[in-house]
């Protein structure tokens, strides 16, 4: 059963980031505040569930949420400043968008940059021990999963549909045969085999 709130007493908002392992695409995160007394038994981590029951609970989210906002960080971004500063600047571009301003923070992970003078708190597998977090990893996966299929209308070879721009041996394959895109990573690994070269 997943825990309401880590600080009872404050407004409070939740942070989780999706695609931070992905080849290709942007970064999102989002940032979401339930109401104090909120309690959905089947929130848990986005990867838990299936991409159907995720769009439905992101419905139920966004009309039950005191407030949220999605983040987006682009390929480009990401390959000059790292794909860890990508994160926190793709959770903090959510929480600059959120209409009721948070007196704390919960992040999903281990590491965060302070966000204004707002007190925060890491939680290791905090998507699955926090509904905020939990509600913040459906909506930013949702609107991830959303945004890669318009880049697989656009680039149909990578099959970004199915793979979601993560680093599946198909895509892999794609990117030896096609090449890199706009929208690949180009400080990452591409091909994960130092056997075979890309020409940039």
């Amino acid at each position: 059963m997943l825990k309401s709130h880590y600080y009872p007493n404050l407004i409070e908002a939740g942070c989780d980031e999706a695609g931070r392992g992905c080849l290709a695409g942007s970064i999102f995160a989002a940032a979401v505040i339930l109401p104090s007394d909120y309690d959905n038994h089947v929130l848990n981590d986005s990867k838990q569930l299936t991409r159907k029951k995720r769009n439905e609970l992101r419905e139920v989210i966004m009309q039950a949420a005191v407030a949220w906002a999605v983040g987006e960080v682009s390929p480009q971004e990401i390959d000059e400043i790292n794909i860890l500063r990508a994160s926190f600047l793709a959770m903090h571009r959510a929480l600059d968008q959120l209409k009721v301003r948070p007196q704390a923070i919960i992040v999903d992970g281990n590491r965060f940059t302070p966000y204004h003078d707002i007190p925060y708190t890491t939680i290791v597998k905090g998507d699955a021990k926090y509904q905020s977090i939990a509600a913040a990893s459906i909506l930013a996966k949702t609107f991830r999963d959303d945004y890669m299929d318009r880049l697989a209308e656009e680039y149909p070879q990578y099959h970004w549909e199915s793979n979601m721009g993560y680093p599946t041996r198909e895509h892999r394959a794609a990117i030896q045969q096609y090449g890199v895109t706009p929208y690949h990573r180009r400080s990452y690994n591409l091909l994960g085999n130092t056997e075979l070269s890309l020409d940039f």
